[in-house]
């Protein structure tokens, strides 16, 4: 379904808009008695009242034909001028795309029109006008840049396939929290200014708390693993903040981590939980959310297993294709993308290096270089990371400082473990990087409301 923009106005006159302003309506005692969506051939003869923006208008003779775009969907408004008269018709003709009307009238089923359904109008109430045209097209396959869409965000995910994704991501968010929920995990949300790095390094975000330095959090990592001790298994939907230093099509400095940490297991059980949940969400969306799939012509198609690779074995596998790597060194973007080739879907690297780790993660046993780790892959692109976490002081004080840290700045956590912490494991996946999976979209951005990175701290 496609309608050209038609009749939008480019008005740069402060009279101009007065002069709108001054033929505006009030809302009143109006209110909608049926959404795009609730509308349906049975409903013929029903009266109704309806709100939404204008998608496209058409002047044809002396019918104007309304498509109305509300949260759901689109509906038709046929204007005739013989059956409304001259004053009312002439209000419509000031109509243009992007302007927000409420409409009242009686519904007519009619097989072309969205749903089956158009309205012939009795009232109409211009609630305000669009004096912009905005840079892109509702339905236009080739958009201006991202940084172009941003300026006017709220605009651009007008867009039907902006809808679609972010319906996606609704539908997403429900499927993991019900997931976790029915199995038992414990809903928490934790600090976001903290006083030391959770994973040391410099993509922090300094702020000044009460004449103290403080950070925005990178992870809930050490909060999560302390509330296990309480109630055992946790989870977490929630922002996190990382100052990346290189601006890609899938980095961020503000997204949404899926935080999930559970007691008296390890890496391999964590690594279950996160392909059963993974298999959820993706049942979950394919079948809510299959118009919003159409629109986006995409569909994902899942392994029936997610293969398990360890360190060494993904080293012998580049070496086989020429591409050689000395032991401990992480894997870069060249590496991944011929991993890519190798695995396109789902598949998880495990019993990473320790040394490439984080200084929660468990070495395997106690004299080994390995560590009880893994990272989620989809093709070249990491979206989750996890493992056996160090639940002795003693050795967690002996990790902190190989990492370079000091573990005074780290009391608050390692006082909890003389308490008897128990054994634990758990992983973070970034949401935004899991929906540019399920909905085929190549930046970030695209699937981000209002996206914070280098280039980007407004709108």
């Amino acid at each position: 379904m496609r309608f050209g923009l038609c009749g939008l106005m480019h008005i740069t006159s402060g009279r101009r808009r007065r002069s709108l302003d001054s033929k505006l309506d009030k809302l009143d005692d109006w209110r909608r008695t049926h959404y795009s969506s609730d509308l349906s051939p049975q409903l013929d003869g029903k009266e109704s009242v309806v709100f939404g923006w204008i998608a496209s208008i058409r002047h044809q003779g002396n019918i104007t034909f309304i498509i109305l775009a509300d949260k759901d969907g689109f509906m038709q408004i046929t204007v005739k001028r013989d059956e409304v008269g001259e004053e009312f018709y002439e209000k419509v003709q000031r109509l243009g795309a992007h302007t927000s009307i409420g409409v009242k009238g009686v519904l007519r089923a009619i097989s072309k029109a969205p749903n089956g359904v158009e309205m012939l109008p009795k009232e109409i109430k211009i609630l305000s006008f669009a004096t912009l045209n905005p840079p892109t097209s509702l339905y236009g396959r080739r958009l201006p840049s991202v940084d172009k869409r941003l300026e006017i965000r709220a605009v651009d995910l007008r867009r039907p396939a902006a809808q679609a994704v972010f319906k996606i991501r609704q539908e997403a968010l429900k499927a993991l929290r019900a997931h976790l929920i029915e199995n038992g995990y414990h809903e928490v949300h934790t600090p976001k200014i903290i006083s030391s790095a959770t994973e040391g390094g410099a993509a922090l975000f300094p702020l000044l708390y009460y004449n103290k330095e403080a950070f925005l959090t990178q992870s809930p990592q050490l909060y999560k693993e302390q509330l296990v001790m309480a109630f055992e298994k946790v989870f977490e939907i929630g922002p996190a903040f990382r100052a990346e230093q290189s601006r890609t099509l899938t980095h961020l400095s503000e997204f949404i981590s899926v935080d999930v940490e559970e007691a008296y297991v390890d890496y391999r059980d964590s690594m279950n939980r996160l392909e059963s949940m993974i298999r959820e969400v993706v049942k979950e969306v394919s079948e809510r959310c299959v118009n919003e799939l159409k629109t986006l012509g995409y569909c994902l198609e899942m392994p029936q297993e997610f293969k398990r690779y360890s360190y060494d074995e993904v080293l012998d596998i580049l070496s086989g294709l020429g591409y050689k790597l000395d032991w401990g060194e992480d894997l870069g973007s060249t590496h991944l993308s011929v991993l890519a080739e190798v695995n396109p879907s789902f598949y998880f690297i495990v019993d990473w290096p320790a040394q490439t780790k984080p200084f929660y993660i468990a070495p395997k046993d106690k004299y080994s270089k390995l560590s009880e780790s893994f990272d989620l892959m989809f093709g070249s692109l990491e979206i989750a990371s996890g493992g056996t976490r160090v639940s002795s002081r003693r050795l967690l004080e002996k990790r902190l400082k190989e990492k370079g840290l000091n573990p005074k700045s780290f009391t608050y956590h390692l006082k909890v473990f003389d308490y008897g912490m128990p054994p634990h494991s758990g992983f973070g996946l970034g949401f935004e990087r899991l929906l540019m999976i399920l909905t085929g979209q190549s930046n970030i951005r695209d699937v981000t409301y209002f996206p914070r990175d280098q280039r980007h701290l407004t709108p």
